[in-house]
């Protein structure tokens, strides 16, 4: 299986459009989304096309392959508008373990699920695109689509369970890493 895995996209309908573009020319199997779809929380400025209903709408049109983690900033009323699940977290097996996907604002990589976790944790939230080992697991986040942080750009993710690629969204490579 091939996943499209991005967050943070903030209510940006200018940049959920270039993420879509992405989407369909990457030719993923599932879009995996890490949360923060349409509010931009308080301790963010708007980003770039700002337009909550625009954003959800570009998101229904692809809403059968996408499975959405609860971010911080989304809330049961988001699901009223939007045609595809919230869940709290995901959790699936990879040749490299256990994957686990969330939001990043309870699990990170300074604080595991659980004591001894070794596998993949997957998260959004700090809208800064990289990969990390921390204590015995792998900590994963694909950057933010709209509010890049750090210096970092405008990112997503693509992995085939084996090999996870981080691109800007022009496609190109930033950053790529292999576990088996």
């Amino acid at each position: 299986m091939r996943l499209f895995i991005a967050s943070d996209l903030h209510g940006s309908a200018y940049y959920t459009q270039k993420m879509l573009q992405r989407y369909s020319e990457e030719k993923t199997d599932m879009m995996l989304l890490l949360g923060d779809l349409l509010y931009h929380g308080p301790r963010n400025d708007l980003p770039e096309g700002y337009d909550t209903k625009k954003t959800a709408e570009l998101l229904n049109s692809v809403r059968h392959g996408i499975i959405w983690i609860q971010g911080n900033c989304d809330a049961e009323v988001d699901q009223m508008v939007l045609s595809f699940p919230m869940h709290r977290e995901m959790a699936f097996e990879s040749k490299a373990g256990t994957v686990l996907a969330t939001h990043g604002h309870v699990y990170n990589d300074e604080k595991p699920p659980y004591p001894g976790f070794d596998g993949i944790l997957l998260c959004g939230h700090t809208h800064v695109c990289g990969f990390k080992e921390a204590d015995g697991y792998l900590y994963m986040n694909p950057g933010s689509i709209s509010i890049p942080k750090d210096g970092t750009p405008h990112s997503y993710m693509i992995t085939d369970m084996e090999t996870y690629t981080i691109k800007d969204l022009d496609g190109n490579i930033i950053r790529s890493m292999t576990v088996i």
